[in-house]
Order: structure tokens, then sequence, then C-alpha cells
């Protein structure tokens, strides 16, 4: 181990006033200018990949030495995570789908650390297993990261990826004979497959190879779009597409039904995106414009031979369906035109469209003909979310899954000709969903917008102040925060606690203006609106400060890392998962640079001075007493790298004078959140509501030692 790095003694007192030894964590004195502004970055050398640095890997045994000591302290975090895998023990299916005449499904047993793919001939055959990624590994870190099949039913394309990591390798089966061809394509990333029709090749996005030892680290850049032929070797693919002059911009093919287009989506990081296509049925395949600038988000439905349709926010920031003639692009007719609810999705089936609107950040399908005439609502089971609708412009059925906070999974079939619906699959979990209330409220922010929050929890609660309640959140790249079920949040709420989701500004519940206000120079507001979230649970007397946790991942962990950073004394304990914490560097690494269209650009001047006020890792004061605080990452997240999360953590350490305990929790052999295997799922849930217990106010008790 590096010498710089010491352990020393643990000493406990209670849990959440535990005197703690943290690592030494050797301090740099790297500065860096910014337009004018000194940047101290004294943790610099912990952004190194952990999986090849020594002196970063030993820091990393280090810290979970300690958080591992700790939680292994907390009486009741075996009986937790003995409940969370109890209620995870179900089976879990996710909506059907077809292909040619075949159906497919992913399962869960229960407890298998990845799904199966099944296949059947018909909804009432036996299915028979056509994927299993527990096969792939003993400890399921190597997961199915993406599926394509040809319309014809001859190949399916399958990704894999390992150790949670957004690399994928391209696998083709021949579905006839169960047997994969030869082939593998490797450097795919944020990419899936685009087959064409008969099966005679695919569309997909890669970069090239990365430095030894730097594939985790360095910027994605140079995304190119190429063509592969099954049976071929990927050196003999044909190049489509690449713009070196625009090395950070990203490309997502896909098919058109007829398979006489290639829809290319150009991205510069989410939304918007520009749009070209080429046409197939010609011996040179040639880009071609159809929408040349990043004003708005395009997302392609479907096409009836030149007419191609599209969603599009293009004056209209909660959505419409439009089209226009591929010759004549510039001529936009509005199919579905924008309504009061947000347009998140819409399927081109069953000669018709369905459109998948949230309405309170709730689903509400509705269907359209053609023409966009009103066909009638698609009546959900409750008030929840909604997810599948998928399927060819002619099928007469339509699968879709609906769960909610206290709602398990279901499966449903929809007659597109009768709108008749069959309940196909429902969970069965062992819970009582009636112990359990879910309200919606609204609450007001600091500029006087008007926020919606979800308050779930167990009948019978007493609004004294004193009830350990956990606030999550969001807000960012227009993604909603919906209704869902989830065996963790059940065990939680059935320990007494409270469970809330605050549907703040910068998320996609409100449509294009909602995020809008998040975005920027605009995004305290995103923090302002949590910070109001936490006061109105406190002044509704749900909570206290002391009682009170908050919790966000990724663009989330950001949230937490700023409001408690800003706010300390409103919380009781906090937990930033794979956030985003040095919001100077963050362009530096993977996909980072992306995230300029969202946060702002800190190399340009103007936009470096908002960002610099709220930047996590920057923001933290020598001498504070913060609250209690469990920062989780992993090893190869190459979304937003774990350096990000070391850095914030050693700062963190650095500047707390309190007693209450400051960790960091790093998983092995896992990434940003995709293709984690559920028994790392359970561990991490357990270990997150120990830590919550052992340091809000009414749950602590003394561990053994």
């Amino acid at each position: 181990m590096n010498s710089l790095i010491l352990i020393t003694c643990f000493l406990l007192a209670q849990p959440g006033h535990s005197k703690l030894s943290y690592p030494e964590t050797p301090r740099g004195s790297t500065v860096d200018d910014y337009h004018g502004t000194p940047v101290p970055d004294p943790y610099r050398w912990l952004e190194e990949d952990v999986r090849t640095s020594d002196r970063v890997s030993d820091w990393v045994d280090a810290q979970n030495k300690v958080t591992f000591q700790y939680l292994e302290e907390i009486p009741q975090r075996n009986e937790i995570r003995d409940r969370i895998e109890t209620l995870w023990d179900y089976e879990k299916y996710r909506a059907p789908f077809k292909v040619d005449d075949r159906y497919y499904y992913y399962a869960n047993d229960g407890l298998q650390n990845q799904y199966v793919l099944y296949g059947m001939d018909s909804l009432d055959s036996d299915p028979e297993v056509v994927l299993d990624p527990n096969t792939w590994s003993d400890d399921g870190t190597v997961a199915l990261s993406g599926l394509g099949f040809s319309q014809d039913g001859q190949y399916m394309s399958y990704g894999i990826s390992k150790a949670g990591s957004d690399w994928k390798t391209w696998k083709i089966r021949d579905l006839a004979n169960g047997k994969d061809l030869p082939d593998s394509i490797e450097w795919s990333k944020f990419s899936g497959t685009a087959w064409r029709p008969d099966g005679s090749g695919f569309f997909y996005a890669r970069y090239e190879a990365p430095e030894q030892g730097e594939g985790l680290i360095e910027a994605n850049e140079n995304q190119e779009l190429w063509y592969h032929v099954p049976g071929t070797s990927q050196d003999q693919d044909v190049l489509v597409h690449r713009d070196p002059a625009n090395p950070r911009w990203g490309f997502s093919p896909s098919v058109s039904e007829d398979g006489r287009y290639l829809i290319i989506s150009t991205w510069r990081g989410g939304e918007p995106n520009m749009v070209s296509y080429v046409d197939l049925s010609k011996d040179e395949w040639t880009v071609v414009p159809l929408v040349d600038n990043f004003d708005n988000a395009w997302s392609f439905v479907g096409n009836d031979g030149e007419t191609m349709y599209f969603k599009t926010n293009m004056d209209s920031p909660r959505g419409r369906l439009v089209s226009f003639d591929i010759a004549d692009p510039k001529n936009i007719r509005e199919i579905i035109p924008e309504q009061e609810s947000t347009l998140r999705g819409i399927s081109h089936i069953g000669n018709s469209f369905i459109a998948q609107y949230l309405t309170d950040a709730s689903s509400k399908p509705l269907r359209y003909g053609m023409d966009g005439r009103f066909m009638g609502a698609i009546d959900l089971p409750g008030i929840g979310t909604a997810s599948g609708f998928g399927g060819r412009h002619d099928d007469e059925e339509t699968f879709y899954s609906f769960s909610s906070f206290t709602t398990p999974p279901s499966i449903y079939r929809v007659d597109l000709k009768t709108n008749q619906q069959t309940l196909l699959r429902q969970a069965k979990v062992d819970f009582d969903p009636d112990d359990f209330v879910v309200n919606q409220v609204w609450y007001e922010s600091a500029d006087g917008t008007l926020v919606p929050m979800f308050l779930c929890y167990k009948k019978g609660l007493v609004r004294d102040g004193s009830n350990p309640t956990l606030l999550y959140g969001y807000g960012g790249f227009n993604i909603p925060l919906t209704p869902y079920f989830s065996p963790t949040r059940i065990t939680w709420m059935e320990r007494g606690n409270i469970y809330a989701v605050a549907n703040i500004r910068g998320g996609g519940e409100f449509g294009e203006a909602w995020h809008d206000a998040g975005t920027f120079s605009r995004k305290q507001n995103v923090f302002d609106d949590f910070i109001a979230a936490a006061e109105w649970l406190i002044d509704n007397k749900y909570t206290s400060p002391a009682n009170l946790g908050i919790q966000g991942g990724s663009n989330g962990g950001l949230l937490v890392g700023a409001c408690m950073t800003q706010r300390p004394e409103l919380f009781g304990a906090c937990l930033p998962a794979v956030g985003v914490m040095d919001m100077v560097r963050f362009p530096e690494f993977t996909i980072g640079h992306a995230w300029t269209k969202e946060y702002g650009d800190p190399r340009d001047a103007e936009e470096f001075k908002a960002i610099w006020e709220y930047s996590p890792y920057h923001r933290l004061e020598p001498g504070t007493s913060y609250p209690s605080t469990m920062v989780t990452t992993a090893d190869t997240d190459d979304r937003v790298v774990p350096g990000h999360s070391f850095k914030f953590a050693a700062a963190l350490q650095n500047a707390h004078r309190g007693d209450d305990p400051v960790l960091i929790r790093v998983e092995r052999s896992a990434g940003h959140g995709a293709g984690k295997p559920t028994s790392m799922r359970i561990d991490e849930a357990a270990d997150t509501y120990a830590f919550l217990e052992a340091n809000l106010a009414r749950q602590r008790s003394t561990p053994s030692k």
C-alpha cells in the first residue's frame, strides 16, 4: 500500500456521531487558471484510472475498509438486507415484443443477477431461452447491453458489456439454428444496431480503439457510423458517415420499416439534434440533410413512402407530431398538436399512432388516427408509469407494462382492433399495497414556481417532525421522474419511513420549458426547487433536518452535492451517487463534453461563472460541519468517471469538522448502473438504508463494537 495512504484506528461512539479516522489523502498543489479565476485541484491525482493506478486503487481499498467496517457495525444492516432480498425475490417480466411471427420477452425468476431473454411461437406456447447472460460470468458482471433484430426474424444482434462499462461488443445470432456467427464488433458505445429488414446488414456507431489503459477515462470523440454484413469481419465494414470537423458529435441510426431509408440523428449531447437520411435503394449511399440545425429535438416515428413522421418540440415545448415529404422537409404539416400534457414518445402501430403523454408526472397513453383524429385513451389501471406500446405499423396488438410506487409491474396486451385489454402477468410481491399511502403535493420554490412532489409512506403516520425521510431528485437532461415500483423503497417505507420524489425543474415532466429552466445559468433553479421541497417537508412536520436524508444519482448526485454544500444545516444525511462533482473538469472525460449543452462549458468565460458558483467539489468549505454522507461510485463507471466522487470524498473529509461520518463506498467491477447484478443492487440498497437509519435522529442506536 502507498505509504502516504494511512488507516489509523477506527473509533465508534454512536452512528452519526462517530469519531472516525479516514485514510490520509495526499494533497497536491495543482492550480488552474480559468478566465482569471484560480481553480485549485489538490486531488487531481485521484482522476487516474483506479483499475490501472496502484496508488488510486490503494486509496479506494483504504476508504472501503473504513466504510464497510462502519456499515458492519450497524445492528439493523442484515435485517434490512434480508427484507430487501425477500421483497426482491419475485418473478419479473417485461412487456413482450414481436419479430416476424415470434414473440420475445425478458424475465427474471427472482434473484437472478441478469434478466433472461425468452422466445415463443405464440402467447400460449412454452417459452425457450434465447439468451441467458447469467451464464456469461460467475459474478453476474457481464451483461446484455443492447438488442436488435432483422424484421425477417433471421438474425439478432446483441451487445455485451463487462463490469458496467458503456463499451459493448456486438455479436450476431442466427435465430434459425440458435448459433452465433463468428462476427465480433468492437468499440461501440452510445449506439444500437439498425438492421435492414431483410437481414442483409445493420448500421451501428463506434469509436476508434482507445490507447491501452485509457478506455475508461479519455474523452469519446470522432464517433463514426458504419455498416456491417453478417458473416464478415469488422475490418470489412463500410464507413457510412463521419464528421472530423465536429469531433464531439455522435450519430444514432434507425432504418425505416420499409427498408428504404436510413435515418441518422446527429447529437451533441441529448437534445436537440439534427437529422439526415440515406436512400438505401440507391447504389451509392449519400447522406442528405433533413434538419440542418440544433434548434429543436426530432425523433423519427415512421414513414409512409416518402412521407416522414417525427415527434418534435419545434414551436411546441411540450411536443407534437408532424410530417413532411422527404423532398420538401421545410413544408411541415402538423398531425397531433401540442397539448397541456407532455408528449414523451409516439409509436406508429396498428395503422395509427399511440402517443405516450405525461400528466403531472404520470402516464397517459392516447391513440390517434394517421390523420391526427383522436381515437380514445388507453385506460391504465391507475396513476403510475406505463412503458411499451411497441410494434410495426400494421400490427393488430401491442403490449405495455404498468407499475407505480406501491403497484408491482403488470403486463397487458391491447387488441388494437377492439381496444380491449388483457392482463397477461401480474407480479406477486410479499407485501400489502393497502398498507401504504401515496399522495402528490405541490409546493412553492424560491422564485414562486409551483413544483409537484410525490409522498409515499405507511398508513398511520404521525406528522410530528420525527419521521426519517428520504427525498429523491434528479432535475436534468429532460428526464422525468415518474411513479415506479421498487422493492427497496417498500422496505424503507415498511420501517415507518417516508419516501419523497420531487419533480424539480431540469427534468422532462412538463416539456422543454421546464427542462430549459434548469439548464446553463438557470441550474440554480434545480437546487432551489430541491431545497424548497426539503423545507416544505419540514414546515409541514413530516420530518425535521435531523431526520431528513437526500439522494440522487449521476446528475442527481450533482444535485445532492450542490444542496449539501449550499445548505449543510438542512439535512441529516446525504447520499450522492455516481455524481458529477467537479464542474470545471467534467468535459475532459469520456462523454462529459456532451453535457456542456446542459450545464454550459467551463471553457467559456460567461458559462464558467455560473458553473463555478455551484460546483460541489469547489464549494466545500474547510471547518464546516457537513451532514452524515456516504458517497457511492464504482470503479468501471465510464459515464461519470469515479474521479469525480473520489475527489469530492477526499475534499469532504478534509473540510469536515463535525463528528458525523463522511464516507465513500466504491463498488468493484461495476459501472454507472446499467447491467449491475442483482446481488450488488441488494447489497448497495441495504447499506444505503442502514446508513440512513443509523444517522437520522429517531433511528440512531449504538452498534456493537
